[in-house]
């Protein structure tokens, strides 16, 4: 019988610990499989965050590294010079990502250091019970802002592909979705670009999934799919934001 389906070789056969129908675990496969598309699994070495993703040391089969809270870039900056042949990635969450680990983030993009960054955006705060995220949206409802969020006293959500694309450092900046299985393979190859691009030394790269937590927004995983789609993606506009292979986005 022909296999037309299966476990990437870099994702590791256990069970995931997320809520049913968060997406991680669909962003996990396609990590994996970018792994394996490139054969890399022997000279990878993740970071894994805190938050929802603090367990993905699990999940991988290559060599994986635990970070403080927001630290990750930092940490990966270390290992990539100390084993510069060695492939690099983070994978974090918005509140590691852009609230406590905003400086280490930006810095590592400016330096252009040549690592890879995965970046989870669920508009809230998932591990830690539903908390407003930097990334939360105005008038969104979570257990700090129970209101919504008011930018007046709250401030705006941040725009991360946006904000780094400014910064001379980075060689490619995209922002995805895993909500349709076009933008999930959509995502798949930009994954994999970003891998390609630290392995022919261009730098910095980052690729942003808008991803869900049906859990933390108090929806089903149908209504959760249909709130990013009607919310989020008219804030955070799927695209590419630069390449220094094909221009930027406008």
């Amino acid at each position: 019988m022909e296999t037309v389906f299966q476990r990437p070789h870099a994702l590791c056969d256990v069970p995931f610990h997320y809520c049913p129908g968060c997406t991680h675990g669909i962003i996990h496969r396609l990590v994996a499989e970018a792994i394996d598309a490139l054969g890399i699994e022997g000279k990878t070495i993740g970071v894994a965050p805190v938050g929802c993703a603090v367990f993905a040391y699990n999940y991988f089969a290559c060599d994986m590294q635990q970070a403080a809270h927001g630290r990750a870039p930092a940490v990966a900056t270390g290992i990539k010079r100390v084993h510069p042949e060695h492939i690099v990635f983070t994978y974090q969450g918005d509140g590691d990502l852009a609230a406590i680990g905003t400086a280490e983030t930006v810095h590592a993009a400016a330096r252009g250091e040549n690592i890879t960054v995965i970046f989870i955006n669920n508009a809230i705060y998932g591990m830690t019970g539903g908390q407003m995220a930097p990334t939360t949206l105005v008038g969104q409802v979570t257990q700090t802002s129970p209101y919504g969020r008011n930018a007046e006293s709250q401030g705006y959500p941040i725009r991360v592909c946006e904000m780094l694309s400014t910064l001379e450092g980075p060689s490619f900046i995209k922002r995805c979705s895993v909500d349709t299985v076009k933008n999930i393979n959509d995502t798949r190859a930009a994954i994999t670009k970003a891998f390609q691009n630290q392995i022919d030394k261009k730098g910095f790269s980052l690729v942003e999934v808008l991803s869900t937590c049906p859990t933390n927004w108090g929806l089903s995983p149908l209504e959760a799919m249909e709130w990013l789609r009607a919310n989020m993606l008219p804030h955070y506009p799927l695209g590419t934001f630069k390449d220094t292979d094909g221009g930027e986005h406008a």
